[in-house]
């Protein structure tokens, strides 16, 4: 009984041994590292520097894009936007474009508050001019913006902090003239009028004022 006893306790040492050394080889294998797409213990190349300004300092790499700015322009727009990190080409035009139309429509009505309020001084002793001419002749103006066909930047420049960009617009304009008595002496309701105008705008980037005046009328 006791001869049975040990062999069967020898049998079960010889088993556990041998599930042992199944069991160890199999967690040894588990733990090799399982080849992935990013290997941390791999070397990573690093990335490749910024460049740099002539002085060595280190350039900025988040260069801003200028959509639809020809490259005649583009020096002058970047010159106004590095010194002046709140321009931007999309908002600028925007806001050109509606004070083309709040412009146009003071001068054809005479509001010589809100032309002063949106021109230089030059560019509204030229409209008070020509609205005293009107209003001695007895005429007036029934004229309508139909729409804003084109609006791009045709100039850019910054002359020490003050900013001038000059803006190319394309529009048709129904344009009326009438005589004292409310008759039509010129132009035309039916027909709208492509006008082509270049208008400058200017401002001060150091000026806590976002608004930029009318600095220059020219036909286009």
């Amino acid at each position: 009984m006791i001869f049975e006893i040990v062999i069967l306790a020898m049998i079960a040492a010889f088993l556990g041994l041998r599930l042992y050394s199944v069991l160890g080889q199999r967690a040894e294998h588990e733990e090799e590292s399982i080849p992935t797409r990013f290997d941390p213990t791999k070397q990573v190349a690093p990335p490749p520097a910024a460049p740099k300004n002539e002085d060595g300092a280190q350039a900025e790499t988040n260069v801003r894009e200028f959509p639809g700015v020809m490259p005649a322009v583009e020096r002058g727009v970047r010159e106004i936007s590095a010194a002046d990190r709140r321009f931007e080409i999309i908002g600028f035009l925007e806001g050109a474009k509606a004070a083309y139309g709040m412009v146009l429509e003071a001068f054809w009505n005479g509001d010589r508050e809100t032309l002063k309020e949106l021109c230089d001084d030059d560019v509204y002793q030229s409209f008070d001019s020509a609205i005293t001419m009107r209003e001695e002749a007895g005429e007036t103006l029934d004229n309508t913006l139909i729409r804003i066909e084109e609006a791009v930047i045709d100039r850019a420049s910054l002359d020490g902090t003050m900013a001038r960009v000059a803006v190319r617009f394309v529009a048709d304009i129904a344009a009326v003239t009438r005589d004292k008595d409310g008759n039509m002496i010129a132009g035309s309701l039916d027909d709208a009028i492509e006008t082509r105008d270049v208008w400058t705008f200017m401002r001060d980037v150091n000026s806590a004022n976002p608004n930029w005046l009318l600095d220059e009328t020219d036909e286009g």
